[in-house]
């Protein structure tokens, strides 16, 4: 039972995206090749999806064009029992869009549309930003922080968040291709300083590192900043949970068969919260987040590994239980 009266569990705004996946590892984009698409995606859209899956009562601020590919993700978050009320459709500029590739040694290489498409439109009027804020969590990722018009409202957001007593959860997600921007990289500093709970990957905290071992970078993190939860994402490796007060928490990976990786950060992300939200213990949270971003790469597509309580228990209990 949940001991708060808000009206979400969880809010999370930014792009909104349709996106295409390269057929074979290799394939470039600088010559004719096939894609398999759209699927609907957007980092903060995949973690909302996962979260919602799992019981959380989850609201989305974001903006989609007046086109098949809005209709695509709007009938998608609407399916995962997502409140849209906050998803504007623009008449004007087209919904976002991705391509991904991937190269042989497995990373990906993206190529967005997000600056001159619906994603870069989002706007969310006082009254909305008040019923979004009566929520128990914020959540926010870094991609999600590409355009001045989603910085600033993400910034008004978090505001009147913290302003009814509930808290943010940041995942930097950090992008070489978006970070080149300066107001870009400096909204991700400042999520970092306002954050509750951070969930960065391994890349996300060597970007943050002043050359030392990744344990010194964690502990100053939590000394010199608000948050009191560093949840360290490892990939196959699993992940490792820093709070001040208690030694880490590793929990292993579950191993599968990968198909695509793209979406894994965002569903770990997803059940943690949800899980966190639920007011499950933290080891419990650790054990479903491993067991989504597991799940969430044995299916192509950004959003189509996202899953429910049962299919994580039952994967869980494949595996013999906690790891």
């Amino acid at each position: 039972m949940r001991a708060d009266l808000h009206r979400f569990d969880i809010v999370t705004a930014g792009e909104l995206l349709a996106e295409f996946v390269a057929e074979r590892p290799g394939q470039r984009f600088d010559v004719p090749g096939r894609f398999q698409g759209p699927f609907p995606s957007g980092a903060p859209a995949i973690f909302a999806s996962q979260a919602a899956r799992m019981g959380a009562r989850v609201a989305y601020a974001g903006c989609v064009g007046s086109d098949g590919f809005g209709d695509l993700i709007l009938d998608r978050l609407t399916a995962d029992g997502i409140d849209t009320a906050a998803v504007g459709r623009d008449a004007d500029y087209p919904t976002g869009t991705a391509f991904v590739r991937y190269r042989d040694d497995g990373d990906r290489d993206f190529i967005f549309n997000l600056a001159h498409s619906a994603a870069a439109r989002l706007d969310v009027d006082d009254a909305g930003l008040e019923r979004l804020a009566d929520c128990r969590y914020l959540h926010v990722m870094g991609s999600s922080l590409s355009s001045p018009t989603a910085i600033a409202l993400i910034d008004r957001l978090a505001t009147r968040v913290r302003a009814r007593g509930g808290r943010i959860s940041f995942d930097p997600n950090i992008r070489a291709e978006l970070m080149a921007d300066p107001a870009t990289r400096a909204a991700v500093l400042t999520r970092i300083d306002d954050c509750d709970v951070f969930l960065p990957s391994e890349a996300d905290l060597a970007w943050l590192s002043h050359g030392e071992p990744e344990a010194e970078t964690v502990a100053r993190l939590l000394d010199e900043r608000r948050m009191s939860l560093v949840v360290l994402k490892r990939a196959a490796r699993g992940s490792e949970a820093f709070t001040s007060d208690h030694a880490p928490r590793r929990v292993a990976a579950y191993p599968v068969d990968e198909r695509d990786p793209t979406g894994a950060g965002d569903c770990f992300g997803g059940a943690l919260m949800a899980a966190l939200a639920a007011g499950e213990s933290l080891e419990r949270a650790l054990q479903l987040a491993s067991a989504a971003g597991a799940h969430a790469v044995t299916r192509v597509g950004p959003m189509e590994g996202c899953s429910d309580r049962a299919t994580l228990d039952a994967l869980i209990a494949s595996h013999g239980g906690a790891r």
